[in-house]
């Protein structure tokens, strides 16, 4: 899936905000707390899909300990970057397209459900991190 942007002349910096996608869904499905948290500011703010507001990369990690492990033995997720807007040159609002599907890729013992997380990512010394965040499952009619 392409990326949409209004900026056209970031292509590095749009590979690397896909690559920090990429490493969320990789870390969220082999169920790597420690690498999920490393994606993270150290002041982020998480807000869960449950609505619950995490501050702080403490805060992120114990939550993700107690939800994370186990959490992938019968689903997976895919994460796909749909659309960038560039803040500033340091700042990035990034929205992603999440797919939850059974191991097989058919519908998880819940049914198959999207989710529609925004990223506000920052570039760190040349590095870019989660900063503030807040996943939405789509509710379909």
């Amino acid at each position: 899936m392409t990326i949409t942007t209004a900026d056209t002349t970031r292509q590095d910096d749009l590979d690397a905000l896909r690559d920090v996608v990429a490493e969320l869904e990789r870390a969220q499905n082999a169920e790597d707390v420690d690498a999920f948290v490393a994606l993270f500011r150290e002041d982020a703010i998480w807000t869960t899909g449950g609505g619950r507001l995490l501050v702080g990369r403490d805060a992120i990690a114990d939550f993700t300990r107690t939800v994370l492990p186990g959490a992938m033995r019968e689903s997976t997720s895919s994460y796909v970057p749909v659309h960038v807007l560039f803040l500033r040159s340091d700042v990035a609002a990034v929205k992603v397209r999440q797919i939850v599907t059974g191991l097989d890729g058919s519908p998880s013992v819940d049914e198959a459900y999207e989710g529609s997380p925004m990223y506000v990512m920052t570039k760190e010394d040349g590095r870019w991190l989660l900063t503030a965040n807040q996943n939405t499952v789509v509710v379909s009619d």
